[in-house]
């Protein structure tokens, strides 16, 4: 297992009070830190080249070369320059910044001052979701932890460099996951997508030049400093440089965070995980949370990258890998994504707001077995007048296991019609089962 793993953000998660200052910098943490800030490594401008060389691209799903986004930035422009965390994980099977930021969260930190000093702003942001208080709490805790160790503050490690960094929880929303209905809710505002352009490089946070950045990617970026750009480089594959945190969850043996070089299949991470549950097959699978197309084990030996997955139909997004096996009513697992889209809709646009309320009536009719199979199509109709016309990715999200389920699954769709109803015995779904009844 240990040439295939590259524990690096989880390397000390084993560690005792891994959360803490103490533990972290008896692992070396904030040793990158100091050297990002020190005359010889060659100030913010090297740091910005140190990332673009890596070829470390946005872990929060879109993929964004990093470096790239930075350099956007207008260093010509008086306002501040801000960096913003999007620790708001919120998509369904995304479990990878939440036991990040429990385990260590002083490598967020760390990536944080990093990154500000690259950009030059002088005030970040973590936005956590409001849910999860006790994640809340523990980053809080780090963040003061830095200030008092002389981390944080003004004049850090006597750099000259001011930085101060805001921990703000949010109000539990799913779309304050898309960057400016984030920003929206840090001024205080309800968490709605902006119109683009002005893109947040240029008018963000405030009006001003902003980053936003997932958890991870921020994270990934003091070992970009320690270790050097083709270090990181080396891992990964020719376009998907480096390596990720793959979440599986659902019907595999061993459920948890495997983090590994992008490229890896699913095949391998399967058995890594102690292959899938109770000697089952694999039905279908989401390769970054509910909102990107499923694939079936057909795509088992799929490289997990960005191009990879493109490839086969679906994306990469946040590698949240959740494993369903031949137990599992696809038309039932569709209808409770799509559920949780028309709840999460801010209501803002149209198509997002009526198009994802009708896709749940025509999918419920469907699981009850009613209709014919016109009726596919017809919501297959509703799926392409949603795509792509709304302010931002939740109703593209949507309609993407709609469509792919469809795609893969229709003569299932067709069997609940014929049968009257769903065709799997509830009593032998793990979907359907109560809490551990097939454990």
């Amino acid at each position: 297992m240990t040439d295939v793993l590259t524990p690096v953000l989880t390397n000390n998660w084993d560690q005792d009070r891994s959360w803490t200052l103490a533990s972290y910098e008896a692992q070396g943490g904030y040793g990158a830190l100091k050297k990002a800030l020190s005359p010889e490594f060659g100030g913010p401008d090297a740091i910005i080249s140190a990332v673009k060389d890596s070829g470390l691209r946005g872990r929060g799903g879109a993929g964004f070369p990093t470096g790239l986004k930075w350099g956007f930035i207008p260093q010509d422009n008086p306002k501040p320059k801000y960096l913003v965390v999007n620790a708001d994980e919120s998509e369904p099977g995304t479990c990878k910044d939440i036991p990040l930021m429990m385990a260590t969260p002083h490598t967020l930190v760390e990536g944080v001052i990093i990154s500000s000093f690259a950009i030059r702003a002088n005030t970040a942001f973590i936005y956590i979701r409001g849910e999860v208080l006790h994640v809340i709490r523990r980053v809080q805790r780090a963040v003061q932890e830095a200030y008092l160790a002389g981390h944080l503050g003004k004049n850090i490690h006597g750099s000259g460099f001011d930085l101060d960094v805001v921990v703000h929880a949010g109000a539990g929303a799913y779309i304050c996951g898309e960057e400016t209905a984030l920003l929206e809710g840090l001024e205080g505002r309800r968490g709605q997508p902006r119109l683009r352009p002005p893109f947040p490089a240029v008018a963000g946070l405030y009006a001003s030049p902003t980053v936003i950045n997932n958890v991870e990617s921020i994270a990934s970026v003091p070992s970009i400093i320690d270790n050097g750009a083709a270090w990181f480089s080396s891992m990964g594959t020719e376009r998907s440089k480096g390596f990720g945190i793959f979440s599986l969850s659902g019907h595999v043996t061993n459920p948890g965070q495997y983090e590994a070089p992008l490229g890896i299949t699913l095949r391998k991470l399967i058995e890594l995980a102690g292959g899938m549950r109770n000697g089952r097959e694999l039905k279908f699978w989401t390769p970054g949370g509910s909102s990107t197309p499923l694939l079936t084990a057909e795509h088992l030996d799929v490289p997990l990258d960005f191009e990879g997955v493109g490839a086969a139909g679906s994306m990469l997004g946040t590698r949240a890998l959740q494993i369903f096996d031949e137990t599992v009513c696809v038309v039932r697992a569709t209808l409770r994504w799509t559920e949780f889209y028309k709840h999460e809709s801010c209501g803002k646009c149209t198509p997002c707001r009526e198009g994802t309320w009708w896709l749940v009536q025509t999918l419920a009719r469907l699981d009850k077995g009613q209709g014919t199979e016109e009726d596919l199509d017809t919501m297959l109709d509703q799926c392409d007048n949603i795509l792509g016309r709304s302010f931002c990715a939740l109703a593209d999200g949507a309609v993407s296991p709609i469509q792919s389920s469809i795609q893969y699954f229709r003569d299932e769709f067709i069997e609940h019609f014929n049968h009257g109803g769903c065709p799997f015995d509830p009593a032998a779904s793990t979907l359907f089962a109560p809490a551990g009844a097939n454990a």
